[in-house]
């Protein structure tokens, strides 16, 4: 074992001289002011009379190079502006000595007794390295003084990481203010003589924390001793220690006040009694020495004054300027607009804007009003309003622009409830808190746009149970607004091929609803004047009431039916699938291609299939199609699901697809009319081979859904009695997913 102190007497002579100076001593021009490339600043030098009492150090040659010395520690860094010194700590090891089977170690003490010296408890912490190691700091024979530990272990390598010094392999502890002195010394119960083989040294040492980064190296090998020769950087706080505090060094009578510079300010130690100088601010320098602090130029600092201002360098300071115009704003730091001169200009400014601003909106809303006056007019909106003055207890609104706006949020998209290629449908509320669904159609026949405020009146006079009520209109915009009654519980679409597979909606149901939509298609072909032609009725196109009655809806976007025939040539019109093939060869729209289309949505009922299947394979892609082929074959089972085929009697379904076969005849004048089919289907209604078996079923499925055996999200469900014999009082889900009014 080897135990070596460096013992720092000197620093103790140098102290008690101190007490014998009657004042600061200013070192001579001849005192030697560098160590080879290292500075030396003043309260520290080399030789008699150069430094301040404590703070002399020698330059010795080590290796060839000059090297500052104090008290045989080598120095890296002396700072006046921090008041701390760096220098080289040695190394305490502990490795195991294989030949000799023990354990040799090597420790080292450090002591700044009676110096101006303390160790820095800010910069420095107490660092132990090994896989087995204990070792402890104290700062005196450990009875009343400070002693502290650190414990560092790992079974091996694997354990360790990079970086990391937190008890594995590496750990680390603080020491105390105010501490001058510190031994080592390694508990002989931890030891590497198990662990030779992987981890042989451990090692112990005050060091400077921010430049230590634990590697996993240092426990295989000796790189952490190699590196610096055994030495690690330490950090020293130093003070002027002859006085406790600023305020008793200024009262000394004896002249030993340090901070001779003029431009200097006395700060009290932080670390320990004394006080340090420093450079009063916009000076920099030496503060020890008269005429040490010198005014820092500020403006070489580039971020003294913002961009765009102008620095002047004052005595200890600066001030910042701007150039004509604007002045330095010393709260914000910028050059802001001096206000004074322009400020005339800036109001008469902001006063032509304000009116400019004014003037452009009042000719921008006339100019809006204008164009909707101009629409209004061109819609038909000055004889539809001599119309309603004329026929008094119309229930006919004209809405404005304003008012569906409000009515839908400003047409939000969460209030989309429909959308197709004629336009889109939103949910609104209208005034008396009224729900109502306003189509912004997408386009309209330029030749009917005179007459289209008459022609939407006359569609309003339209009072059947079994057509969707048209409400009102907007004629204030380039393609008018329709706004129909609100109808809540989806289509006849959704109901056939929605995605709730458990719930099973009767045939006769079905079978009803359509005769609803056919009563209601008869109505405008024969009763309505003059009669209307739908022009795309689909399964999308029939809504369902809140009791579950079919409403025919979107009538508003068809045409007049007019008195000479030869003149029902209009845009095309309808949807894929459902089109009158006669009506795509002629451009002829009839009351018989509304029957066409009405015969598809009676093989929707028969079938449950789509009119069209894209993806299917091209010669079964048409629903029609399929179908009139099943019937030339006599094969109709083929496209009939097993419900209807097990549950209803032949005679309905082959009266049901003799009168779909019909309407979907290729020569428009042998199709049924409507009155004809509404007809024919409520004879099928009445038609059953055991009448006691469907009332049964159907009371069987009433009763099911008014217990609420089936629900389709958060919808409750009503009985649908209004308007029914008692047998046909079906309840159904409501769909949440409506897509109604959309083409």
């Amino acid at each position: 074992m080897e135990v070596r102190f460096l013992q720092f007497g000197l620093g103790l002579l140098l102290l008690l001289a101190a007490q014998h100076a009657p004042a600061i001593a200013v070192p001579s021009p001849q005192c030697q002011m560098q160590c080879g490339d290292f500075d030396i600043p003043y309260p520290f030098g080399i030789g008699d009379n150069c430094s301040l009492p404590g703070f002399n150090i020698t330059c010795e040659v080590q290796d060839g190079i000059l090297k500052p010395i104090l008290f045989n520690v080598e120095i890296l860094n002396i700072s006046l502006i921090d008041s701390t010194m760096r220098v080289l700590n040695a190394i305490s090891t502990d490795c195991y000595n294989r030949s000799y089977n023990k354990m040799d170690y090597t420790t080292w003490s450090l002591n700044f007794n009676d110096t101006p010296y303390l160790l820095s408890d800010v910069h420095n912490k107490f660092t132990v390295i090994g896989c087995s190691t204990l070792a402890y700091i104290a700062n005196g024979d450990g009875l009343g003084g400070y002693q502290s530990g650190c414990v560092s272990t790992c079974s091996s390598l694997s354990d360790l990481a990079d970086g990391s010094c937190s008890g594995m392999g590496c750990c680390q502890t603080a020491i105390p203010k105010e501490m001058n002195y510190y031994d080592v010394t390694f508990d002989g119960n931890f030891n590497t003589s198990q662990i030779w083989n992987f981890s042989r040294c451990s090692y112990a040492a005050l060091l400077e924390a921010e430049v230590f980064n634990f590697s996993t190296a240092y426990i295989s090998t000796t790189e952490f001793n190699d590196t610096g020769t055994g030495r690690v950087p330490v950090v020293i706080d130093w003070a002027i220690r002859n006085s406790s505090t600023c305020e008793v060094a200024k009262r000394n009578e004896a002249g030993t006040y340090a901070c001779l510079s003029s431009n200097s300010e006395c700060v009290d130690s932080r670390n320990g009694p004394g006080y340090v100088c420093k450079c009063s601010t916009g000076y920099d320098g030496n503060p020890y020495l008269p005429g040490g602090c010198q005014d820092y130029d500020e403006c070489k600092d580039i971020l003294s004054c913002p961009s765009g201002s102008i620095c002047h360098n004052t005595v200890g300071g600066y001030r910042c300027s701007c150039r004509a115009g604007r002045k330095f704003s010393e709260q914000n730091r910028t050059c802001d607009p001096d206000t004074g001169l322009i400020i005339g200009v800036t109001v008469g400014f902001l006063v032509l804007v304000i009116f400019s601003f004014f003037g452009y909106m009042i000719l921008q809303k006339r100019k809006l009003n204008q164009v909707k006056q101009e629409h209004f007019r061109q819609h038909g909106g000055v004889l539809l309003f001599e119309r309603m003055k004329s026929e008094k207890g119309l229930a006919f609104t004209v809405f404005s622009e304003a008012e569906l706006i409000q009515a839908t949020d400003n047409y939000d998209k969460s209030r989309i409830i429909g959308k197709g290629g004629h336009g889109t449908v939103y949910k609104g509320i209208v005034k008396n808190n009224m729900q109502v669904a306003i189509k912004r159609c997408a386009l309209i026949d330029e030749r009917q746009k005179k007459e289209f405020g008459q022609e939407m009146l006359i569609l309003s006079q339209i009072n059947h149970k079994n057509i969707v009520k048209l409400v009102g209109c907007c004629l204030e915009v380039e393609v008018p607004m329709l706004v129909y009654e609100f109808i809540p519980n989806g289509t006849l679409f959704e109901l056939i091929h929605g995605k709730n597979q458990a719930l099973q909606i009767s045939f006769s149901t079905l079978l009803r609803i359509a005769h609803e939509a056919a009563e209601g298609l008869n109505f405008l072909h024969s009763y309505a004047s003059p009669p209307i032609i739908h022009g795309d009725v689909k399964s999308a196109n029939i809504l369902l009431d809140g009791n579950y009655m079919a409403k025919v809806s979107d009538f508003g976007a068809s045409i007049l039916a007019p008195s000479d025939k030869e003149q029902y040539v209009t845009m095309v019109q309808g949807t894929c699938g459902y089109l009158d093939p006669e009506y795509m060869q002629t451009c002829q729209l009839t009351e018989k291609s509304d029957v066409y289309s009405f015969g598809v949505i009676l093989l929707e009922v028969l079938t449950g299939q789509e009119p069209l299947k894209l993806d299917g394979p091209e010669m079964q892609r048409s629903l029609s199609s399929n179908f009139l082929s099943a019937m030339k074959e006599n094969n109709l089972d083929a496209i009939l699901p097993s419900h209807v085929k097990g549950q209803e009697s032949n005679e309905l379904i082959r009266g049901l697809a003799e009168l779909a076969k019909q309407c979907l005849d290729m020569c428009g004048s042998n199709r049924p009319s409507m009155k004809e089919i509404a007809d024919e289907l409520d004879r099928l209604r009445k038609l059953s081979l055991h009448p006691w078996v469907q009332i049964d079923a159907e009371m069987i499925e009433t009763q099911t859904l008014l217990v609420g055996g089936i629900s389709t999200g958060s919808f409750e469900i009503q009985a649908a009695t209004t308007g029914y014999p008692t047998q046909e009082g079906e309840n159904l889900p409501m769909n949440p997913r409506s897509s109604y009014y959309a083409r």
